[in-house]
């Protein structure tokens, strides 16, 4: 069902606004890694725009929110009427545009019920949702721009998986280009909509594919490892107590523990680490590890270094979810039975 939807959207962007004639369709997140769990119901789909030459400047100390500006004579003409009046390319015009036509567009489907989502504050997605009961399939629609440009030197000392992946597979990440999200930066003090953050799920795809220390692991002739059933039980404990403590959660998201399962995946590089009988060992020791953060309220990014995704201050929230996660794992996990 999202097969034939979405390419006939992106079709029909592509031939309405010559600013998006270049867009191309890239899957990303759960359902595509292989680790998503439970229904097949959420999708993310990045839309993404190629851009040949454009300036990055950071727009605070994380390292991951950048405003974005063309160089002189830039090939995308048809990119300029999204940009602000202080030179910026606006995110929030781009999505807009692009928010109308799916919106127009969608009307136009016989035999299937498909709508868009009221916005979501600070979301950089655009979602539809696609009725087929008694499933609601929802699909996040994210507007990205491709860069061949450099990594930015926030990046340079992340990424760090030399003793798993190997040198080789660092290299071969960091030639890949750039990738920038339309997503607002909250901590600016007035929202003007004209921040990009980074983006890595091609590269985050890429690292759960190949995902051994070995280049055989979970290959039909090799061992298997439970690295991808570790990350589905950490995501599907989130999700568990999201839905049961929706108030006081509402700030994490399963990036969290996909960042805590890599950085275990670094400290534990070897596949022999992660033997395919040993999951709940290995499940254990991962949530063990990120509760230590969540106390810490401390969390790096994988890729960028200085950017720590739990804020100090939520230090209230986060230890209220490591309490959570600590009565789950000194009581069999109730909450998988419910």
């Amino acid at each position: 069902l999202v097969n034939e939807v979405v390419p006939h959207l992106v079709q029909t962007i592509r031939s309405r606004d010559s600013a998006f004639s270049t867009m191309k369709q890239q899957s990303a997140g759960s359902y595509y890694e292989r680790v998503k769990i439970s229904q097949p119901n959420e999708f993310d789909i990045m839309l993404v725009i190629p851009v040949e030459r454009l300036q990055l400047d950071e727009s605070d100390d994380t390292g991951a929110f950048y405003y974005v500006s063309f160089k002189r004579n830039p090939k995308e003409k048809y990119l300029l009427k999204f940009v602000d009046e202080d030179g910026k390319l606006s995110a929030f015009k781009m999505l807009q545009a692009l928010r109308e036509i799916i919106k127009q567009e969608v009307k136009n489907f016989k035999n299937k019920e498909v709508t868009v989502a009221r916005k979501k504050a600070g979301s950089p997605a655009i979602t539809l949702q696609i009725k087929k009961p008694p499933l609601e399939i929802s699909v996040d629609i994210i507007l990205t721009l491709e860069v061949p440009h450099s990594w930015p030197p926030s990046i340079r000392d992340g990424l760090k998986i030399k003793q798993w992946l190997g040198t080789k597979a660092r290299s071969k990440f960091k030639w890949n280009h750039l990738y920038l999200v339309a997503k607002q930066n909250k901590r600016e003090k007035v929202l003007r909509g004209n921040t990009w953050r980074l983006s890595f799920s091609h590269i985050e795809k890429d690292m759960m594919k190949d995902h051994g220390h070995s280049k055989t692991c979970c290959e039909s002739d090799g061992s298997k490892c439970c690295r991808k059933g570790c990350l589905k039980l950490l995501k599907y404990l989130l999700e568990q107590l999201k839905m049961k403590y929706p108030k006081e959660l509402e700030k994490f998201c399963s990036y969290h523990v996909k960042t805590a399962f890599f950085h275990s995946c670094v400290m534990w590089p070897n596949d022999t680490d992660w033997i395919f009988r040993d999951l709940d060992h290995c499940f254990q020791k991962c949530l063990e590890y990120f509760m230590e953060c969540l106390q810490k309220s401390e969390l790096l990014h994988f890729f960028i270094p200085q950017y720590n995704l739990l804020n100090l201050e939520d230090k209230a929230s986060n230890h209220f979810l490591s309490r959570q996660i600590s009565h789950q794992l000194n009581n069999r996990f109730p909450i998988f039975q419910e």
